[in-house]
């Protein structure tokens, strides 16, 4: 079992990574929290207990650019004293940045703290990764830190007009392809790289380059077709189905369930389910009452629960996290819930009838599919 720890654990990047490795049976994950880097004992001891460290945790944004650069220099240099005092070679991967090769604090700091590690690495024998990463997007990014899309992401979710200051041209890698280059950064620990054997320097090239305006318009398009409309849209393109699932965990909870428009006459009524722009499978289920289903959640697909008949609790709660929504609905008023990524949801028949569900997603269904992952609400 090979022992993994992660600076900056509780960050966007960290927490996605976190997550991730958790879903692996091979890894085992040593916590960290960020109050070690001010006990040189917790963060001694943390340091000895890993095979490798991925050295996330860093300042990205403050008022005082010299605060940034001191910040993140002192964190490598928190990081080398734990391992010299614990006499230990952990292989670490280092999270640079393309600022690097610009002229601001920040990008010196992430220099110079990578030229620091590779020093250590030389004198100690140890293995040493640098992944110099583009400008990253996902779910969960806090707005007006991580990233533009997070800002844009929240803006548009809840009703505020977000502005463009330089229509440039960004390169964005997603938030799960960047994992799973760490991923393989983490598990080729053992196998020397690079010109110096052991140390490995990777510039890591983004998977989409798009201009901050074309962000905007997706975005902006996605809350007509979504949020005001209930149209999923177009998801067979890589970039605008990482881009929806992104945006989908900035709509408002207060947002579902969300009221069909039901169609009565003599005959009976007819209810549209989900009108899409992309494929899918439709699926429907009975459940007796006092059963739950699910259980379980989802890394990429995108999910609705229509309650049509009988009545059901629908419960989401994000990974990493204790607070569980819940939803009531009632076929008397057929409404639906989406289920973002990486929250785990179920549905339980609260009635005295059988209760039926419809159910959409994205993909076709596939029982050895690895993105559904089962965890209790």
């Amino acid at each position: 079992m090979k022992k993994i720890g992660i600076t900056g654990q509780a960050g966007f990047v960290g927490n996605h990574l976190y997550n991730t490795l958790s879903l692996d049976n091979s890894i085992t994950l040593v916590p960290f929290e960020r109050s070690f880097f001010g006990n040189k004992e917790l963060l001694a001891n943390f340091v000895g207990e890993c095979d490798v460290i991925v050295h996330l945790a860093a300042m990205n944004r403050h008022e005082d650019a010299q605060v940034i650069y001191t910040t993140n220099i002192e964190l490598v240099n928190h990081l080398i004293e734990a391992c010299r005092t614990k006499q230990v070679q952990p292989h670490i991967v280092f999270s640079s940045s393309s600022q690097e090769e610009k002229d601001n604090l920040y990008g010196r700091s992430k220099k110079e703290g990578k030229e620091k590690l590779v020093q250590w690495a030389r004198q100690e024998g140890a293995r040493f990764t640098s992944l110099t990463i583009p400008n990253v997007f996902g779910p969960f990014g806090k707005p007006n830190y991580n990233s533009v899309v997070a800002t844009f992401c929240h803006k548009i979710a809840h009703n505020e007009i977000p502005t463009i200051i330089n229509d440039s041209e960004v390169g964005l890698i997603y938030i799960n392809e960047l994992v799973e280059i760490f991923i393989r950064s983490i598990k080729d620990s053992e196998n020397p790289g690079g010109a110096d054997g052991n140390i490995q320097e990777l510039k890591i090239a983004p998977t989409k380059n798009i201009k901050v305006s074309k962000i905007l318009s997706l975005l902006q398009q996605f809350k007509s077709d979504y949020m005001e409309n209930g149209i999923f849209p177009n998801l067979d393109r890589d970039f605008e189905k990482a881009l929806f699932n992104t945006f989908r965990c900035y709509v408002p909870t207060a947002h579902y369930p969300v009221k069909y428009k039901k169609n009565t006459d003599n005959r009976g009524s007819f209810v549209e389910i989900a009108r899409t722009q992309t494929s899918g499978q439709f699926s429907y289920s009975t459940t007796v009452p006092g059963i739950t289903r699910g259980n379980h959640f989802h890394t990429r697909k995108a999910e609705r629960f229509a309650v049509i008949s009988g009545k059901a609790l629908i419960q989401l709660r994000k990974i990493g996290t204790d607070e569980v929504l819940n939803y009531y609905l009632d076929g008397e008023e057929p409404a639906y819930v989406d289920m973002p990524i990486w929250h785990t949801h179920n549905i339980k028949n609260i009635g005295d009838t059988e209760l039926i569900t419809l159910f959409w997603i994205n993909e076709p269904y596939n029982p050895e599919d690895a993105d559904t992952y089962f965890e209790d609400v």
